[in-house]
């Protein structure tokens, strides 16, 4: 039987997603081919027509979420303008702290499973990581590139931390406030600037 050009592709596309859903609920500890394999509705002979081992799935599915964050952040760009950061942060503290884990983003619910990785995955995350924050220190306001940089990485790491914690209480009326005081700090960050270096600190 003969398949219609692209199908190898779509159908690997498909495990990626399943696989990511898997690792995110789960961790890469708490799951194994057979559970990804069930996650994705094929067998576990199917999973290894597209991945050699475990780690290979969780590679793919580290570069494909970081690659979907960084895609979504240049659409709200271009969608929003100069409005784009704050509907960001809304969205991100909102949808995606309220969504199933299993759809939770990449950089929230995998940077921790990386964090026990091998250095190959940390090296992968690393750089899909170095894309994201280009994306959004390009839409930031900042007298210099590092000074951009600097937000993003900052504003990156409020929004991922602050639903992690937002996510690990049992109120819900305790996650939403949690999520308004991210929401405050991250705006506060983009927005503002920083205090000019003292002539005392530049000669340390």
């Amino acid at each position: 039987m003969r398949y219609a050009t692209g199908h190898k592709e779509e159908a690997r596309a498909r495990m990626v997603a399943a696989a990511g859903r898997g690792f995110r609920r789960k961790g890469f500890g708490g799951i194994g081919v057979d559970g990804l394999a069930k996650e994705a509705e094929v067998t576990s002979g199917a999973f290894y027509g597209h991945f050699a081992s475990k780690e290979e799935a969780f590679e793919a599915t580290v570069a494909a979420g970081m690659d979907d964050l960084a895609t979504g952040v240049r659409s709200f760009r271009e969608q929003y303008g100069a409005k784009w950061l704050e509907r960001f942060v809304d969205f991100y503290l909102g949808e995606r702290r309220t969504c199933e884990l299993g759809e939770a983003c990449a950089l929230q619910a995998l940077s921790p499973e990386v964090s026990r990785a091998t250095d190959a995955v940390k090296a992968l995350f690393e750089q899909r990581m170095l894309d994201v924050l280009k994306a959004v220190a390009e839409g930031i306001d900042g007298r210099t590139s590092q000074e951009r940089l600097d937000k993003a990485w900052g504003l990156l790491s409020l929004l991922s931390g602050g639903v992690t914690l937002a996510r690990a209480v049992a109120d819900p009326a305790q996650s939403k406030t949690i999520a308004s005081g991210i929401r405050k700090a991250a705006l506060a960050l983009a927005q503002g600037r920083d205090a000019p270096v003292s002539a005392d600190r530049k000669k340390v």
